[in-house]
């Protein structure tokens, strides 16, 4: 199922929850939207399944005016952070409840049902849990009872709000894999709301990174990384430094630090250089001095947190064989191998 949000405004009292957001979801896609609080990504998300409903702008499914439907007439699955089971409930009811409560002709089989309850047991790897209940569960295998629930009625789209919140960081990282193996097990579009970048990029197809209500930029995780559209996006996804300083003849510079800016015109600027992006380079031909206060290894990566002489806070990322002798109080010559720079 697509799905084409075009020009959508909402506002509570008078904050504006979303500011003319536009957005065009592929059918089977699995879409993150990725903001920090208060951005509107879960009004958003609550639009899109008909749970709010906006002042100005339209909701198309396929080539359907569902605006003002509500949650039931589009035929999404829900899955809340909470979990919301029914406690008194098997794991198989549970998962059967959205087709029990169906009426008439559109209500399937007793036989029917069991086989679908069995079939995304199977899927979300819980065949064997089917008669216990929700409190005797892990809260990761509660989290896939309830996406199996929302995946028994055969949503048309199925809709995430921060699914992984309440879950330690372990368990989450082993359920967004499981997230993703479903999602191409069932090929249902799919759009997940979440504050954390880290599970944004590794999981979604794509990412709509959203702030005070309005679409900064969306693309694949690599492009949302790799080729930030502004100041707010390079800084909100992944580590950067961040340097307040000013572009002179195609240069940036910034106390002790300066580097090619090239096509920026003169005046005040915001450069955002990734830790991994300073690099070890020979004492002059535009490197800088770098004091070593502190040495984190990790993995096969050592992190450096280090001053200038000019006393400019930086973070840096090495190879821990290239900086295998490096201690704190040790000077490293680097250089700005990339930087994003956008005029303030």
């Amino acid at each position: 199922m697509t799905i084409s949000i075009r020009s959508v405004e909402k506002t509570f009292g008078r904050y504006p929850a979303l500011n003319s957001v536009s957005l065009e979801i592929a059918d089977g896609e699995l879409l993150a939207l990725l903001g920090p609080s208060g951005s509107g990504k879960t009004t958003l998300l609550r639009v899109i399944a008909g749970l709010e409903f906006p002042e100005k702008g339209q909701v198309l499914y396929g080539e359907e005016d569902m605006t003002f439907a509500g949650a039931a007439q589009r035929r999404v699955g829900f899955v809340f952070q909470q979990y919301a089971l029914f406690r008194h409930m098997t794991v198989a009811k549970n998962v059967a409840f959205g087709l029990d409560v169906r009426k008439g002709a559109a209500k399937p089989s007793k036989s029917e049902i069991a086989a679908r309850v069995d079939e995304l047991l199977r899927l979300v790897e819980l065949g064997e849990l089917g008669k216990r209940y929700p409190a005797q569960l892990s809260g990761g295998q509660r989290q896939r009872v309830a996406l199996a629930r929302a995946l028994a009625v055969n949503p048309s789209v199925l809709l995430l709000d921060e699914p992984f919140g309440a879950l330690d960081a372990t368990v989450r990282k082993s359920l967004r894999k499981e997230l993703r193996r479903i999602h191409d097990a069932t090929g249902v579009t799919t759009i997940f709301v979440t504050h954390d970048q880290e599970e944004a990029l590794e999981l979604a197809d794509r990412v709509a990174i959203l702030n005070q209500g309005a679409i900064e930029q969306v693309g694949t995780p690599q492009e949302i990384h790799d080729n930030p559209s502004g100041a707010f996006v390079a800084g909100f996804v992944g580590e950067s430094n961040r340097l307040d300083g000013e572009v002179r003849g195609g240069r940036f510079r910034l106390g002790d630090v300066e580097f090619a800016a090239p096509g920026l015109a003169d005046g005040g600027a915001a450069a955002f250089v990734r830790p991994h992006e300073l690099e070890l380079s020979p004492a002059g031909d535009g490197s800088f001095a770098l004091m070593v206060n502190h040495i984190a290894p990790q993995g096969a990566v050592a992190r450096i947190d280090g001053v200038t002489p000019g006393g400019l806070r930086l973070e840096a990322a090495f190879a821990r064989q290239s900086v295998a002798d490096v201690r704190p109080g040790s000077r490293l010559d680097v250089s700005v191998a990339r930087a994003y720079v956008f005029p303030q």
